[in-house]
């Protein structure tokens, strides 16, 4: 009487459980893909905010130019990704706005472009940055360069309750940032700087983090491009060029098409 009742409990188990696992497999093939629908690029700077100064250049205008093509690329390329820009003249919009254009447009990229500088004239090569409190020491001069913007703004005290470039205790708060992004962030990080040294032969001086302040609000993975130095002559010259500003616009492009394939196929 028991092995009976076994034997039917047994039976009703095997004749369960296809259901219940073909239930799972059924909602886990039911699930929507992810596509990358939107991205926010952001020329650094603009408007009474020249940026970094080269002999002939102003950071500002480079940025643009290159941030433009990179749109360009994008919706010629990938027609199905909406491109959405943070200036598309020579206008200032405040440093905190640049993430909210991101966040309130539900961006799934945030990409910000600038040139960099340096006291010593032979410094050179490209850099990404992502968000990140490594090194910061090291990188400290930059962020603060960056993130000094905010002096430019009216009520900047406010606005950003408090918040200083230069003190290194302001800096703290960044911490608190969630890492949610940051796997994401690096590895579109890591594609720039691959294209910029393979494709168009740059010197790159690597993936880098450092806590900007363009980095740290928006809600989607975010990376900032320093192109070049334009304390640089040699540099200066290459980015001021059409050609240059070409190449560099279509190594940003290929590496946010491999990032595109590789976030949608995963």
């Amino acid at each position: 009487m028991e092995r009976s009742k076994s034997k039917k409990i047994l039976i009703s188990l095997i004749i369960l459980i296809p259901f219940v696992f073909g239930g799972f497999i059924s909602n886990e093939s039911m699930m929507p893909a992810f596509r990358m629908k939107k991205i926010v690029i952001d020329a650094g700077h603009g408007g009474k905010d020249p940026g970094n100064l080269g002999s002939r250049s102003k950071e500002k205008n480079i940025n643009l130019a290159v941030a433009l093509l990179v749109g360009k690329y994008i919706e010629e390329y990938l027609p199905d990704v909406e491109v959405i820009y943070t200036r598309k003249d020579d206008s200032f919009p405040e440093l905190k706005e640049r993430p909210i254009i991101a966040n309130n447009n539900k961006a799934d990229l945030f990409v910000s472009i600038h040139s960099n500088s340096a006291p010593n004239r032979s410094a050179y090569g490209t850099e990404t940055f992502v968000m990140g409190m490594k090194h910061f020491d090291a990188n400290f001069d930059i962020v603060k360069r960056e993130n000094s913007v905010i002096y430019l703004e009216d009520n900047y005290e406010e606005n950003y309750e408090g918040f200083d470039p230069k003190s290194p205790e302001s800096y703290m708060t960044f911490n608190l940032l969630s890492k949610v992004h940051f796997e994401n962030s690096v590895t579109l990080a890591d594609h720039v700087e691959t294209q910029f040294k393979n494709r168009v032969g740059r010197k790159s001086r690597g993936v880098k983090q450092g806590p900007f302040y363009v980095l740290w609000t928006p809600s989607m993975p975010s990376v900032l491009i320093e192109l070049g130095f334009l304390s640089n002559s040699e540099e200066e010259r290459f980015l001021m060029s059409q050609k240059g500003q070409e190449y560099m616009a279509s190594a940003i492009f290929r590496s946010i098409r491999d990032y595109k394939e590789g976030i949608e196929a995963n």
